[in-house]
């Protein structure tokens, strides 16, 4: 697919067709204002046809609107698969969280976004489409684009879809592009170790947001299948080597669940754990999903945990929840209209 190129990429493909160069310019303007092909007017029809099967046929298939005004994007692509995106306002602009993969395999029990398993992975030029749909559905473009911030936290691992996923920050980030600051990205993980370490390696300035969600490898091997593969120890030494490469200050994603995570013990094994790594802990008030059968608590509750945290040294926050209305919130992202289609 045309989307999955890079410029110079994109560039190659045109020589090598024999056409002028001028064409990968209108091309990457078309791809990138998020036109269908039959929109793009500079374009002879005999070059359309001829490419027509490469260029991207991704649409925004419905659209929710929350009551605190975020959106809850469907894409769908031309296999039938589909995926959702959230769009949140702030002041500071618009933040968008992607999806990576169709469904996942990691099979936390706090998510909506495992049940039914992984379909498949989200190719570069995939993940990128959800961006340039709704940065057109916002009246943006190539030139005006109106999303300043990037999460890479929808349904899906990231790491699990590790090429494609560097590929996407790659293209979303290029200056010949969105052009939208690796500082203003982040990327989100359950704790994929090995991948960790080669995310070091990339020389990114994106943000590492681990879903560590427990205090223990017990407490975690009950949510989080993953946690019989890593330990915590081993993510923590992770996440240390990633700092120490990238100097970015790491986040804990860290969902209370009634009785198995909330405890005065879990706030002074986390500060054992995290003491000396510069870092940051977003708490949140799980949003419960029907076909699982964890409990949240209070919002109130998340408060004193948090008081809690900062009297122990740590900093931490309780996230806003956003979209819950409209099933967009953390853990509630999965491909429902497909499942239940």
């Amino acid at each position: 697919m045309l989307a999955d190129l890079s410029y110079s990429e994109l560039q190659s493909f045109v020589k090598k067709m024999g056409l002028p160069a001028f064409r990968a310019d209108q091309l990457f303007d078309a791809i990138y204002s998020a036109k269908s092909i039959s929109e793009i007017s500079n374009l002879p029809k005999g070059l359309k046809s001829i490419i027509e099967e490469q260029y991207p046929k991704y649409e925004i298939f419905h659209m929710l609107k929350s009551k605190d005004g975020t959106m809850k994007f469907i894409i769908s692509y031309p296999d039938k698969a589909i995926v959702e995106c959230v769009l949140m306002k702030y002041k500071y602009g618009y933040s968008i969280c992607l999806s990576t993969q169709v469904g996942c395999r990691m099979g936390c029990k706090f998510c909506a976004s495992t049940i039914g398993g992984l379909a498949r992975n989200l190719t570069a030029g995939e993940i990128l489409g959800q961006l340039l749909l709704v940065n057109r559905h916002l009246g943006g473009s190539k030139k005006e684009r109106k999303i300043t911030n990037i999460v890479l936290m929808g349904s899906g691992e990231p790491l699990d879809n590790y090429d494609n996923v560097v590929k996407f920050i790659r293209l979303a980030s290029s200056a010949k592009g969105l052009n939208i600051s690796e500082r203003n990205l982040s990327l989100s993980t359950c704790g994929l170790v090995d991948k960790i370490y080669k995310l070091a390696q990339e020389e990114f300035n994106i943000t590492l947001t681990i879903s560590l969600h427990a205090s223990t490898d017990e407490e975690r091997a009950q949510i989080m299948p993953i946690a019989k593969r890593y330990s915590i120890k081993e993510i923590i030494d992770a996440c240390k080597n990633y700092y120490n490469k990238t100097k970015r200050k790491i986040y804990f994603e860290y969902t209370l669940i009634k009785d198995v995570n909330d405890s005065g013990e879990d706030v002074k094994r986390l500060r054992d754990l995290t003491k000396g790594l510069l870092c940051h802990f977003n708490i949140i008030v799980l949003n419960e999903v029907a076909q699982r059968p964890l409990k949240k608590t209070t919002r109130l509750f998340a408060y004193q945990f948090v008081d809690l945290l900062k009297k122990e040294g740590v900093s931490a926050t309780v996230r806003r929840t956003m979209g819950e209305d409209i099933e967009g919130a953390c853990g509630q992202l999965r491909n429902k209209i497909l499942a239940n289609s």
